[in-house]
């Protein structure tokens, strides 16, 4: 089952941007939603390459991205993150903006990360 810990320790890989350890809380027919794209879902990724590649995209826009005081919570095979994201793109902005992750959960894996996050305008 999905814990607690284990979503804190997700949380962690994205802050050390260490791709290899957020694979290994994916499922092989693993779904991103990412929170920016074309569609109304966003961008999706399936599969573990595109959603390894989807992940590693993040860090490109975000060289230094942060998701900040993640906080969790878990209602059966469901649940959500909630964060702060701060980050730099390569031109100097930055971005300072809240947001969550929707998951669907198979035991100790995650199955679906819908990321969603406030835009500033």
């Amino acid at each position: 089952m999905m814990t607690i810990a284990l979503l804190d320790a997700f949380a962690a890989a994205w802050n050390r941007h260490d791709i290899d350890a957020l694979m290994a809380f994916m499922t092989d027919d693993c779904v991103f939603d990412g929170s920016a794209g074309p569609l109304a879902c966003g961008t999706r990724y399936e599969g573990r390459a595109a959603v390894r590649a989807g992940y590693a995209a993040v860090w490109q826009t975000f060289p230094d991205a942060r998701w900040n005081n993640p906080t969790h919570f878990i209602a059966g095979d469901r649940g959500v993150s909630q964060w702060t994201f701060t980050g730099t793109r390569a031109d100097g902005s930055s971005i300072e903006v809240q947001g969550c992750d929707i998951f669907t959960f198979r035991g100790d894996k995650i199955v679906v990360k819908d990321s969603l996050r406030k835009q500033r305008g």
